[in-house]
């Protein structure tokens, strides 16, 4: 077997796939994904991306177009251990089983590393807390199945093994996901408002998303709740699809910025006295406040909930808030 296909740490599982008649031309990493269950699409263009897949004797790139009578040979490395060290960071674990573990993010914890932010992350702290984690989702966040902004707490999922990772990210991937989050916005807003908007990179400002993407994708957020107060609204939003920044900038595109968003005009720095409490927000007024999933192992429906964190519920009762996004949650499986 070439090079290639070998793997530290032990050898590598081998897998042939024989492209037959009714595969027709098709690229190869939509041919494994939909060949191989378990496995998400963005795992295997990584894995043929590192120089794990074949067709024939040719190493094969995402994009190749595989033909009928091609054989494709992927070549599955063992689990590696992650690179991040562990950190005893205090971290709040909702909910843990062999399969998964459902944490609490802090606001201004990056979820894995990347450049600046090496060390003190929810990887790092969950490397310390959780003894049981493989090396899925790359390296550097291992088990990350989505994430949070650094400013956004709330609940994040992660999966502790392959099979559980690639369960889930299909069930991210398919909208089967309910993800509910809390915020505060400038204006008035009502209940029931759908925002449809596709976004994705602003051609001017690579660094942020917007609606003037030259490719962008189909983004849904819903209002399910809202509380109007003293120039702005308490709202709970759930989002159908989960495209980085989504809330912020959809909020922003119709006119009712997340207040203390310093990126999609959400700072305002004159107040009036009734408003003063915002000046102790130091981030977006956002939180995750509840996630439902099916569980990656016997598909019973998980519910779980996060009370919103101190710094929001105090400025929100600062406000005259006192509906439903303040009161005490519970966390178990979903009724029905």
């Amino acid at each position: 077997m070439p090079a290639a296909h070998d793997a530290p740490g032990g050898p590598a599982e081998l897998i042939r796939v024989d492209v037959g008649a009714a595969d027709g031309a098709v690229r190869l990493d939509r041919l494994l994904a939909a060949r191989l269950a378990g496995r998400t699409r963005s795992q295997l263009q990584r894995l043929i991306r590192d120089g794990h897949a074949r067709i024939g004797s040719k190493t094969g790139r995402p994009g190749s177009v595989v033909q009928a009578g091609d054989v494709v040979t992927l070549a599955i490395p063992p689990p590696r251990p992650a690179v991040p060290e562990p950190e005893p960071i205090p971290l709040t674990i909702v909910y843990e089983d062999s399969d998964l573990v459902v944490v609490d993010k802090p606001a201004g914890m990056v979820v894995h590393p990347a450049a600046g932010h090496a060390r003190h992350t929810l990887v790092n702290a969950l490397l310390h807390h959780v003894t049981d984690l493989s090396g899925i989702g790359g390296a550097l966040r291992p088990g990350i199945v989505h994430r949070l902004d650094r400013g956004t707490s709330g609940l994040i999922v992660v999966a502790k093994h392959d099979r559980s990772h690639g369960e889930l990210a299909r069930q991210f991937r398919c909208r089967e996901v309910e993800k509910t989050y809390v915020t505060l916005v400038w204006g008035a807003m009502e209940a029931g408002r759908q925002i449809d908007l596709a976004i994705g990179r602003d051609p001017v400002d690579r660094k942020k998303i917007s609606t003037r993407s030259r490719r962008p994708r189909a983004a849904v957020t819903r209002v399910v709740s809202a509380e109007q107060l003293d120039d702005a609204t308490l709202l709970e939003v759930r989002i159908v699809t989960g495209r980085t920044h989504q809330i912020r900038v959809h909020l922003r595109a119709v006119g009712h910025p997340v207040v203390g968003d310093p990126d999609y005009g959400g700072v305002r720095r004159r107040l009036p006295p009734r408003l003063r409490a915002l000046q102790r927000l130091e981030r977006p007024f956002l939180h995750a406040s509840r996630l439902v999933f099916s569980h990656p192992r016997d598909g019973r429906r998980m519910a779980l909930d996060s009370d919103l964190p101190d710094d929001l519920r105090e400025i929100a009762h600062a406000l005259g808030a006192r509906g439903e996004p303040l009161r005490r949650t519970e966390t178990g499986e979903a009724p029905g």
